[in-house]
């Protein structure tokens, strides 16, 4: 350890030089002798604390102590204690100290992808994304998003989600969404009215797949269903499946919004 800095050789300092000796507070100095863990030998004739040489010694010990990690407790058995083991005690900081930094580095990992999830979306290369999301999945759209939506919250919730998903994970949603996609086209098929309970519970559906995204509402999903009617890429995506089906999928989640005094005219995405 570095020698602590002396602005003299002198003894019987006051608490102030030997704060700035030690290159800790006064306060701390003072809790210390508060809690006898290291008491000055004498008082000025004013009643203010003197450190002896010996004092200091007994202090800088307690400082070097402490920056290596044990507790003020930890410190006193070491310091007073003849026959306290201070191998034991410093190799069970050592182990303490391993642990913590092992932990950190994980965190420190966590945190890297956690920044690069809020700055990118999808931590997948595009190769990746493709396998996992299909031919017409363009890989462009994450950074595409993230221009348009970076600063809301519901890009927040997605980077999130995204930073803790591994490809397996992500290859649950985007299956998820192809079996509603399937559920969506042969309810259709079959004629299921918008309002029924059948197309109620295909919208709920919904709710609950793109969830994974995002939290939606159920205003948020009527702006969704224009959005899915309207613009040219998902409308494609919808009618890809079957001719048709993006006008439908908006229709049955209007009538799941006006059955629970929604206007679907009106409603805005909160």
């Amino acid at each position: 350890m570095e020698r602590m800095p002396d602005d003299s050789d002198a003894v019987d300092l006051t608490v102030g030089q030997a704060a700035a000796r030690l290159r800790v507070t006064v306060r701390t100095l003072h809790h210390w002798d508060e809690i006898a863990l290291a008491r000055p030998s004498s008082r000025s004739a004013a009643g203010y604390r003197l450190y002896a040489e010996g004092d200091l010694e007994r202090l800088r010990r307690i400082v070097v102590y402490r920056e290596l990690g044990l507790d003020l407790e930890a410190i006193r058995s070491v310091l007073d204690d003849p026959s306290a083991a201070v191998v034991i005690a410093l190799r069970a900081q050592q182990s303490q100290l391993a642990a913590r930094i092992e932990h950190l580095s994980a965190l420190g990992d966590d945190l890297a992808r956690m920044v690069d999830a809020h700055e990118h979306g999808l931590l997948m290369t595009a190769e990746e994304q493709t396998a996992t999301f299909g031919p017409g999945w363009n890989p462009q759209w994450p950074a595409e998003a993230r221009q348009l939506y970076g600063d809301t919250p519901e890009w927040r919730h997605y980077a999130e989600r995204s930073a803790s998903r591994t490809v397996d994970d992500w290859q649950a949603v985007a299956d998820a969404s192809a079996a509603f996609d399937q559920a969506l086209a042969d309810a259709m098929d079959a004629g299921v009215e918008p309002g029924s309970p059948t197309a109620d519970a295909l919208v709920e559906q919904h709710r609950e797949v793109f969830s994974a995204y995002f939290p939606i509402t159920r205003q948020m999903q009527v702006v969704l269903g224009r959005m899915y009617e309207a613009d040219p890429a998902y409308a494609a995506h919808y009618d890809g499946v079957r001719t048709g089906l993006a006008s439908w999928l908006r229709r049955i989640i209007d009538a799941g919004a006006r059955a629970r005094g929604i206007d679907p005219d009106t409603a805005t995405w909160h």
